[in-house]
């Protein structure tokens, strides 16, 4: 099966089927028949890509409720280390987080279901990431935890003095400050 589950309710990991040969490889990054089949039904509606040198950290980002997105990660060049932090009150992991290095080479994605706060950080050189979502972005609905917050523990594999923060990023408050309406339902 092309999805693993983590400890985290509905966060997944994909691994695809990867065909390679002496010309190169081919693999299917989404198909929503995989999907369907794993009982996973999401309309994706748009597409992200961002690039990035070593050094920068973004995130940790969200959308409230009724705007949250359920986002599908991958990484088209480079190494990141993906990071998502579960906001759904009464979760069994409320309040921790999850990484994982994602890169070109590996090519594991990370499925983030709504009510999580996102964010990555790039250790190779340069990087650049792609996402799909199932809702459009709503400035009025955004959200954001402070990426160094010690209570979180997030370790980015970048040293502090080589962060690359945006003025934004670095503003959002703490996890236990910070604007939240997601409540968690069990599956």
């Amino acid at each position: 099966m092309p999805f693993t589950k983590t400890d985290f309710p509905g966060l997944m990991i994909f691994e695809p089927a990867v065909f390679g040969d002496s010309r190169g490889y081919f693999f299917e990054s989404y198909s929503e028949r995989i999907c369907s089949a794993e009982g996973i039904d999401i309309k994706f509606i748009q597409d992200n890509q961002a690039s990035s040198v070593y050094g920068v950290v973004r995130g940790l980002h969200y959308q409230l409720a009724p705007h949250a997105q359920t986002k599908f990660i991958r990484v088209l060049q480079g190494t990141i280390i993906d990071a998502v932090v579960d906001l759904r009150k009464g979760s069994p992991t409320y309040e921790k987080h999850f990484a994982i290095e994602l890169s070109a080479e590996n090519k594991l994605q990370l499925l983030i279901p709504k009510g999580f706060a996102h964010g990555y950080s790039v250790i190779s050189q340069t990087a650049e990431v792609f996402y799909k979502c199932d809702a459009f972005y709503h400035k009025e609905a955004e959200g954001g935890i402070n990426l160094n917050d010690p209570a979180l523990g997030i370790d980015w594999k970048v040293p502090v003095d080589k962060m690359i923060i945006s003025e934004k990023d670095q503003l959002y408050p703490s996890f236990e400050n910070c604007v939240n309406n997601f409540e968690y339902t069990p599956s």
